[in-house]
């Protein structure tokens, strides 16, 4: 047998999905990062239209299509205040190839990249692949991400840092001060900052900043997955300075040629409509939060106040992680979001509210169980 590359083999199968495939057939999955809203009509309609006129039969430019790249323009003016011009924006397959692109676009063999620890799975992976060094930083108690430790993290070999704000695995929303923080520090010590923007919509309390208002140093990575419930039509983009965006199409053009030519036009189509579906996915899961919090209070766990996305990460107690899910409820293991993650499940309220309450019923008993 052929050997394999020394950075694939220091990747392995997510945690995440061992989880998944241990669960029963006919568990509550707790542990899935998916809106259970369905993608706005606006947008399936655009691209069965796209679709039957022949719009999508051949590549779109490598960036993806003009209109979309001015619709994601105008939804950073919108939302963010900020001005992007359309030829600095790369439409990709979904939040993750922008993640990918960026790094390997700026990881040099050994180079580190600092990101939040329990942070999203991919940064340590994409890391790898890369070719660089994961250099995790621990979070504070409230689960944000102290702009002093990365600023204390950062070496002559560092070439990036990740910022996800609001956060997967623990729904943290970091402040506007840490974000201007954040900024300076890429500017200061001329790494990068990538900022992982995907749950930017999602936010219940205080509001979402992107360090991107701040400094030159950074990359945005966003998506229409989570905001707009459109987890598989993978469509997600990166922006940044002309530079960077020139250096990222190179790895972009060979890995991917294009984004799905349908999913640019829901995607332009969503980004584009009524933004009301947003804000009601957005309310339905602030409801829900503050029912699983009240639950996780009631049987005695402490739980980091989540204030955007659709997770909390309570401390729970040696053995919950493994009764809960013996139980039938899926819940996700915080180690599987890195050492710093020990300690603590993450649980996604993506689910409606009774399927919650049944859920809560569950991990009460389980929790009676282990203690």
């Amino acid at each position: 047998m052929p050997r394999f590359s020394d950075r694939v083999e220091q990747v392995s199968i997510s945690g995440i999905r061992e989880v998944f495939e241990a669960a029963g057939a006919d568990a509550i999955n707790l542990g899935l990062g998916q809106p259970d809203f369905p993608t706005p009509d606006n947008a399936r309609r655009a691209a069965i239209e796209a679709i039957e006129s022949g719009a999508t039969d051949a590549y779109t430019s490598n960036k993806g299509t003009l209109e979309l790249r001015e619709a994601i323009a105008a939804k950073h003016a919108r939302d963010n205040d900020l001005d992007v011009d359309p030829e600095n924006v790369i439409a990709t397959a979904g939040g993750s190839e922008a993640l990918h692109i960026a790094l390997e676009a700026h990881v040099s063999q050994g180079e580190e990249v600092v990101y939040p620890d329990p942070g999203f799975v991919s940064y340590e992976a994409l890391t790898h692949l890369a070719g660089g060094t994961p250099k995790p930083v621990a979070l504070r108690d409230d689960l944000t991400m102290d702009p002093a430790d990365v600023e204390a993290a950062i070496t002559d070999d560092t070439a990036a840092f990740v910022v996800n704000s609001p956060a997967n695995p623990t729904g943290a929303v970091q402040s506007p001060d840490d974000m201007r923080e954040f900024a300076r520090i890429a500017d200061e010590h001329d790494v990068l900052c990538i900022s992982d923007e995907v749950y930017g919509q999602i936010v219940f309390d205080g509001e979402h900043r992107s360090p991107a208002e701040f400094g030159e140093n950074v990359v945005v990575v966003d998506a229409c997955s989570k905001t707009y419930s459109m987890t598989g039509w993978r469509l997600g983009w990166v922006t940044g300075s002309h530079e960077r965006i020139e250096r990222m199409l190179r790895v972009h053009q060979y890995v991917q040629a294009c984004a799905s030519a349908p999913a640019q036009f829901a995607a332009e189509a969503a980004l584009s409509g009524p933004q009301d579906v947003v804000d009601e996915m957005v309310q339905a899961f602030s409801e829900r939060r503050d029912v699983l919090l009240d639950g996780l209070n009631d049987m005695g766990l402490e739980t980091p106040t989540p204030k955007g996305a659709f997770y909390a990460m309570p401390r729970v107690p040696d053995g919950w992680v493994d009764e809960v899910i013996d139980r039938g409820v899926v819940v996700v293991p915080g180690d599987a979001f890195g050492e710093h993650g020990a300690g603590h499940a993450r649980i996604s309220y993506a689910v409606n509210v009774e399927t919650l309450k049944e859920a809560l019923d569950i991990m009460d008993e389980a929790t009676a169980a282990v203690r």
